[in-house]
Parts: structure tokens; sequence; C-alpha cells
């Protein structure tokens, strides 16, 4: 596929989404918006996509927003052209003139039906590391920084990031990280939870490709379509009996299926599994369950 800020690449069942301006440090824009929403549909589109890396072209990840309109960077007024405004003259915050272009992103990422692993290699400042939270698991080079940056700017973290970050590093460790600003370093973030693991440079994109493959070759693609949704949508409910619903489903539903079937005897045959449901086409029936209204 044809991009302007970010390739696209499919080896081996794994896809890797490259940000691609690395005179820019890889700084977000609406094109890169634009076409990181694009990849993110297309391979969920893609059976043949089994899990994705996302990385950075060059010395950094993302060095956060393009900067280049000075003053007016986050002035969606005089960007975009005025916000449309209720009778009474307040914002009309359904505008999506109004939207927040990183949050669009990392919701995007949130609904994605493929495991995806960001291989951060350099700088990883304001979205650069907003956008790394809706990913699952976070490798990152020993040359990487992360900056939440938005107080140092007058700005507010975005990206859905105050959703995000205090459910992976906890509450304090998110404020601290979001009150001071401060860019701190790789082990820093591995301390903090941010990371799961940091590399030598020369070593991380084979990290997170052997991750990405033992997830391919191992595993029911629905299964783990299946497994990320429940992780994140349940992660914010207020009792088990939520997550006991949609297990309840998941269980009777794939328990009656061909890759359950194959995956038991392949067990017990003692050889690799050959697991041939397809994320298009072999979803269960509960899928997606969130609208549900049972058991109420």
């Amino acid at each position: 596929m044809a991009f302007e800020t970010i390739t696209y690449e499919v080896s081996e069942q794994i896809l890797t989404i490259t940000l691609n301006r690395p005179d820019k440090l890889n700084a977000f824009n609406a094109t890169m918006m634009r076409e990181l929403i694009e990849a993110f549909d297309a391979a969920d589109a893609d059976d043949d996509v089994r899990a994705i890396i996302v990385t950075g072209a060059g010395r950094a990840f993302c060095a956060g927003a393009d900067l280049s309109s000075g003053a007016d960077t986050f002035d969606r007024d005089a960007r975009r052209g005025p916000v449309k405004r209720l009778p009474d003259g307040r914002v009309d915050y359904s505008d999506p003139q109004a939207r927040d272009g990183g949050g669009q992103v990392t919701l995007r990422i949130f609904k994605c039906l493929k495991p995806v692993i960001s291989a951060v290699n350099g700088p990883a400042v304001g979205i650069g590391a907003t956008m790394l939270l809706a990913m699952d698991i976070r490798i990152a080079s020993e040359n990487a920084r992360f900056g939440f940056v938005f107080s140092q700017r007058g700005i507010v973290p975005e990206a859905a990031s105050s959703w995000f970050l205090p459910r992976i590093v906890g509450i304090s460790q998110a404020l601290e990280w979001c009150f001071t600003g401060r860019v701190f370093p790789a082990q820093e973030a591995l301390a903090g939870g941010l990371v799961s693991r940091v590399v030598p440079p020369d070593e991380l994109l084979p990290a997170a490709r052997a991750l990405a493959r033992e997830i391919a070759t191992k595993t029911s693609a629905v299964s783990v379509a299946l497994i990320r949704q429940m992780m994140w949508r349940l992660s914010g409910t207020d009792d088990p009996m939520e997550a006991h619903k949609v297990d309840s489903r998941g269980i009777y539903s794939r328990g009656r299926s061909g890759d359950v079937k194959e995956g038991v005897m392949s067990f017990l045959e003692k050889r690799p599994a050959n697991f041939k449901d397809k994320v298009s086409s072999d979803m269960p029936d509960f899928f997606p369950w969130w609208d549900e209204r049972e058991y109420e």
C-alpha cells in the first residue's frame, strides 16, 4: 500500500507499520493520522495479517505533533476554520473539527482485532508517547526516550491517554509523568511499567518480530482477536460479573469451533496445531457484545 507518512509491509503474516518522516523525527500531522487509521483498517480486513509491529524510521519513534505552524499548532479555529457554535455562543463539541486527531488514532487501535506490538526505537514524545498506550506490548530500544510533555506546552494529555495511562502504570506514576512533563529514559519507562523490556538498538526489531512470529504461528487468530477485546474492554468494568458474561459466551461459542477441537487434538497428539478459523468470517455471533443488555 502506498502512503506518504508511513510504510506498510507484510512479511510472514506480520505487518510492520513504520512512521516515515525521519527528517521531521516522524512528527505527527493530519496526514499521518489518516494514514494510520487506514493502515489499521486494512490490517483488520486482511486475514494474512496475524500481528502488527509499529516502529519509527531514523533515530526517532515520533517526536510529537508537528509544530511547524508555530503558536497556532493547537488552535483549531486558526488552522481548520471556526468550530461550530451553539445558539448561545458556546462551542459545539460534536463538530468533527473539534475532535482530537491523536484520539481518533488510539480509538482505532483500541478497536483493532490483531495484537499490536510497539518497537520504540528512539524519542517518543507527546502523541509519540500517547499513541503507544493503545498498543498491547511495548518494547523499547536503549535509545528510546519518553515524554508526556503537555503541561510544559500549556495543553493537556490527548489521545485518550487519561484513560489508558493510569490503567497501564497506575494513577500515581501517570500523574508524576504528566504533572512534570519531563522526558525520561527507557530504563525509567521499564521501572514504571510503561514498557515490558529494554533491548540494545540492534535487537529491537528482531525481538518484536520474534514475539509477533510466536503469536502468528502458534495461536488461533479468532482467539487472539477475542482475547484482545476482552482484556481492553473489560478493564474498566466495576464487577467481575461483566467478565463472566463475556467469558461464558466465549467458552460456549468457541468450544464448538474447529479451532478448539484442533487445539485439543494437537496437544494430545503432540504436534503443532493447524488453526483455520479466520477473523473475517469466524468471529462468534455474540461479537461485539458491548451493546447487549442480557443479564440485567
